[in-house]
């Protein structure tokens, strides 16, 4: 019963590992995500809403609540992501859903978490990113902030609670006691920042933007070619030692001011330099080539073209073709990850109207005939 991001990938991600999948969206326009995207055609819905059906319900009216419960009451998860005190509010809450269901896990996402000071606030992934860390420390350190071009505080949130999910339904088959996992934005973005608070609490340091280098991992950091940028991780003592001989300057991992881990990260600039005037006299392919050789992890900075045309990928189907109901067929990327016994797959197209199986899905489970079906659609209930 999620909207947007954060409910919407858990259950993406549970319905790719083999979950069927019910998604309640709101009478009318459905889920916003129907219209989000980036170009002419907002095509990401596509992606989020795979291996999902769709019925519509009206859950601020009574009728609507009264059908959601008896829907939940047949489920094994419930994914929600409303501000904290919204299923309370709507007869929904835990308690009464657990009478119904004693086995119901409930997947709670919010910006704060369902209780503590800030959890009435409104919260969207950007914030979480901000009050988690994850802002102050992304881009250059002459301005403001940045972020990445994509909302990672919603997915790392839905990531985490597709774990807890996962490790409830566990606990559920040993107890038969379903249980709430609370997930909140900031704590998910908190849970990625490796020493950052640690590293404050005991040396009193705080971390700061560095632009693309990670302040005394070097060199590590993308470098000019002369037809493109290129990704080259050499920070560890040995894969340096084959990176200088890749250079052609053998003699740099004997040199005192690049032989070690800490003596390369105090003269990190200078090094990338270094390492730049050399990718610089050369082309992509010649410092890929260059870099398989002496076996030192390097990489191409892909765009979507670069991943579609690239035999890797398509060696480990990581693109796949889904015929959509709306686009024709549409690649995206596959189901992850991958299991050896109990493949993920895409099975399912992603419903293109909001409500598309309330006639399957209401009459299978409620015994809900046309009729009725048709009155409450009529009065905005479905």
């Amino acid at each position: 019963m999620g909207q947007l991001l954060a409910g919407p990938f858990c259950g993406q991600l549970l319905g790719d590992m083999g979950a069927d999948v019910i998604k309640v969206e709101p009478p009318g326009r459905g889920d916003p995500m129907r219209d989000w995207g980036q170009g002419e055609e907002k095509v990401q819905w596509e992606v989020i809403g795979r291996n999902k059906q769709s019925v519509t319900c009206n859950l601020r009216v009574p009728e609507g609540q009264a059908i959601a419960r008896k829907l939940i009451a047949t489920a094994d998860v419930l994914i929600e992501n409303f501000k904290p005190g919204t299923l309370e509010k709507w007869g929904l809450s835990p308690q009464i859903l657990h009478s119904d269901n004693p086995g119901l896990i409930i997947a709670r996402m919010s910006g704060y978490g369902q209780d503590g000071p800030y959890s009435n606030r409104a919260g969207f992934g950007g914030i979480g990113e901000a009050m988690g860390g994850w802002r102050y420390i992304v881009g250059e350190p002459d301005r403001m902030p940045s972020r990445m071009g994509i909302s990672i505080g919603d997915t790392l949130c839905a990531s985490y609670g597709c774990m807890g999910v996962l490790a409830a339904l566990h606990h559920r088959d040993k107890t038969g006691q379903g249980q709430i996992v609370d997930t909140a934005l900031y704590e998910a973005v908190l849970q990625v920042m490796e020493g950052l608070v640690s590293e404050f609490d005991h040396n009193d340091f705080i971390r700061e933007r560095s632009g693309s280098i990670l302040p005394g991992i070097a060199p590590s950091n993308v470098y000019q070619c002369k037809d493109g940028p290129f990704m080259i991780a050499a920070n560890n003592d040995a894969i340096f030692a084959r990176l200088a001989q890749a250079m052609g300057q053998p003699e740099l991992a004997q040199d005192d001011r690049y032989s070690t881990h800490i003596a390369r990260g105090k003269n990190q600039t200078e090094l990338d330099n270094m390492v730049n005037a050399w990718t610089s006299t050369l082309t992509v392919e010649e410092v890929d080539a260059a870099m398989i050789a002496h076996s030192i992890p390097a990489g191409r900075v892909y765009r979507a073209p670069d991943m579609l045309a690239d035999p890797h990928f398509k060696a480990r189907d990581a693109i796949i073709e889904v015929e959509t109901e709306r686009y024709g067929k549409l690649k995206m990327q596959n189901a992850f990850p991958k299991f050896s016994e109990t493949p993920s797959s895409v099975r399912r197209a992603a419903p293109s109207v909001p409500g598309q199986d309330n006639a399957e899905i209401y009459g299978a489970a409620l015994g809900l005939d046309e009729a009725e079906l048709a009155r409450l659609a009529e009065e905005g209930v479905v």
